[in-house]
């Protein structure tokens, strides 16, 4: 099977930032909506795109602690992603201010959480990372300009796991690392198929691996697990030397929402900002943890059957298909 996933020569790479990234890149008069805009990889995504003159709308599960994060950064709405009727509000609230979506980043996630069940008994991480999104942006697509950019933020951990056609819900045994991946694995595919339903008006949709950072996301960890994955030490401070700094984790989401170098391109998975070559299958050899340390895009991931399926699957669940 031939693919798109070979790098370009961007320039950049693990350890640039997001203000670098946007060096020389004038977004005034752009609106970028970011969710998970507030915390983490998110919020420095949101400081990055104001730096460079973007209006960014940040929907937040805490909009009291989004606003206190933000100040006047950004403006705040709620938005509960587990939740297609906040969903639903927040399209409504906005598509009723009559205005322009340039860029979509659709940060917000949660990650390896205790089994949680979430709308009609919905695994809770594909629930709110895969299918929150997608009502989201299904929903917001008649305010999406030409030429807009959609980012999916996925993870290497789609490495964990494909799609469970026969198991999606996790009904048969709950692992939180195979639902994460399961989850992260549905975030690249969503592009995949984005892209080829918004190409006739301009729109590209490309997903991403931020690299592995420490932040909030990690908050179901057990700092045990921490310690025994080689993280962190007993007191928490990271001892791992493959770790970016969140300026760094934005870079790859900012790059892919806005670097001149994909104009034409789309439907491709991404990281340390520039395209992902496709995955060698085999880890790099390390100690504990280094699972984590997967490099590339594996086939199941950017497959454009499995992407369609996913897409009548995910329509068929939230009830909304902007292209139906």
């Amino acid at each position: 099977m031939t693919t798109a996933q070979h790098p370009i020569g961007s320039g950049f790479g693990a350890s640039t930032t997001a203000s670098e990234v946007l060096r020389g890149i004038d977004l005034s008069g752009r609106l970028a909506i970011v969710t998970g805009g507030y915390s983490g990889l998110g919020l420095e995504t949101t400081r990055a795109l104001a730096g460079a003159g973007a209006h960014v709308v940040v929907p937040a599960r805490r909009p009291d602690a989004a606003k206190a994060a933000l100040g006047d950064l950004a403006e705040v709405d709620e938005l509960d992603l587990g939740d297609l009727d906040s969903v639903r509000d927040f399209a409504g609230r906005f598509l009723a201010s009559g205005r322009r979506i340039d860029v979509v980043i659709d940060s917000a996630a949660i990650m390896a959480c205790p089994e949680t069940r979430v709308g009609p008994g919905w695994e809770a991480q594909f629930a709110t990372n895969h299918l929150g999104h997608f009502a989201l942006v299904n929903r917001l697509w008649p305010a999406i300009a030409p030429g807009a950019r959609i980012v999916s933020v996925s993870s290497r951990g789609h490495h964990f796991s494909g799609i469970r056609w026969d198991d999606l819900w996790f009904e048969r045994g709950y692992d939180k690392w195979q639902a994460y991946g399961q989850a992260k694995t549905a975030n690249a595919l969503f592009a995949v198929h984005l892209d080829e339903l918004g190409k006739p008006s301009g729109v590209r949709a490309f997903s991403v691996h931020p690299g592995s950072i420490l932040t909030p996301l990690q908050r179901h960890i057990p700092l045990a697990e921490q310690i025994a994955n080689g993280w962190v030490d007993e007191n928490g401070t990271p001892v791992a030397d493959w770790f970016k700094t969140p300026e760094q984790g934005a870079a790859t989401q900012v790059w892919a929402a806005t670097s001149p170098a994909l104009a034409g391109m789309g439907g491709v998975y991404c990281e340390d900002c520039d395209i992902a070559g496709p995955a060698s299958g085999e880890p790099l050899p390390s100690g504990p943890g280094r699972p984590a340390m997967f490099l590339g895009v594996r086939d199941y991931a950017t497959d454009p059957e499995q992407a369609a399926r996913l897409w009548a699957l995910s329509a068929e669940l939230t009830g909304v298909n902007a292209f139906a």
